[in-house]
């Protein structure tokens, strides 16, 4: 099980992820994952899926993170699901690297149709690059960092 942190400061993506706020249109939910509507959608269906702890980036992750990018992948699949998405080969699901975020919360984008992202974003959300790998690159690239070995705020 993975070791649950606060967050530090606040941060409207576990305000969102803890129920607070009335406003977001949530997706999906369970214990460890939240799914919501951007309120700054790039396509016509922009999804997000956070964790309902405090991580703050991809920077932050290690291999014991592996399962939790997968069932945030696997959350955004059913969510576009849920949304009436039928197209799951027109879609682009992926995540923004320092200094590319714009919340220091993590969160995967989910896009759809990827075919309709508006021409004005879509520098944003090229698979591969230095602002955004999609999820294949990040659990590859986790498979070689370990976990710390004390906590780092000791």
């Amino acid at each position: 099980m993975e070791r649950k942190v606060s967050c530090p400061k606040p941060c409207i993506f576990c305000f969102i992820a803890s129920g607070e706020d009335e406003m977001t249109k949530v997706i999906r939910k369970n214990e460890e994952l939240v799914c919501f509507w951007d309120i700054f959608p790039a396509a016509p269906i922009h999804l997000l899926v956070v964790p309902t702890w405090h991580i703050v980036n991809c920077l932050s992750l290690h291999r014991r993170h592996i399962g939790l990018v997968e069932r945030m992948v696997e959350m955004g699949k059913a969510a576009l699901q849920d949304v009436g998405v039928t197209d799951m080969n027109d879609i682009r699901l992926g995540f923004h690297q320092p200094p590319y975020i714009s919340v220091d919360h993590l969160h995967l984008h989910v896009l759809a149709p990827a075919s309709k992202i508006s021409s004005l974003l879509e520098y944003k959300f090229i698979p591969r690059t230095e602002s955004f790998i999609d999820e294949y690159c990040l659990r590859e690239c986790l498979k070689d960092i370990s976990p710390p070995d004390k906590c780092p705020c000791v």
